[in-house]
């Protein structure tokens, strides 16, 4: 398979829109659930310690909160269908885009220092504006093999009902 077939593949599994997400960020992850038949949501908020992959369809957020003095850490792929939303709450500023100093620290030490941002404009989705090609793949499948039509028996009838 050519790289070309493979990013088709991966952009048409894209979200169209997705919000910015940066390392530092306190985020509310809205999740999709599903108990038994039904599907419940269930919020996440903590601090975003590390983005990757921002550009690709497999971009992924690792959010980490405190509980109950124990550290809980989950990590979410940006474009799953499994996740509804995704809020900015509080922007905070960092030099790094991996936090992971913050899970030894507990505390005072573990703060980050908070930043104005126009929280409205923030969760804004965008619109990726990612090039959508429109030859999909399943065109390009059926260019390779034709398919020839055959008359069944049941058709035949039916075809030569239209011809008279």
């Amino acid at each position: 398979m050519s790289f070309s077939i493979l990013k088709q593949i991966g952009d048409a599994q894209k979200k169209k829109s997705v919000v910015d997400v940066r390392p530092g960020d306190t985020v509310k992850v809205t999740q999709k659930i599903k108990e038994g038949e039904k599907f419940r949501l269930q919020t996440f908020e903590g601090v975003v310690i590390r983005v990757d992959r921002k550009e690709s369809h497999t971009a992924r957020i690792v959010v980490r909160k405190v509980t109950s003095g124990v550290g809980v850490e989950k990590s979410y792929l940006i474009h799953s269908p499994l996740v509804e939303k995704i809020v900015i709450t509080k922007r905070s500023k960092v030099r790094r885009n991996n936090l992971s100093y913050l899970r030894e620290r507990s505390g005072k030490s573990a703060r980050l220092v908070a930043k104005d941002f126009d929280r409205a404009a923030v969760n804004e989705v965008k619109a990726e504006e990612a090039p959508v090609e429109e030859t999909p793949v399943e065109d390009a499948k059926a260019e390779e093999a034709p398919v020839e039509e055959t008359k069944t028996e049941e058709t035949a009838p039916a075809e030569e009902a239209k011809a008279e």
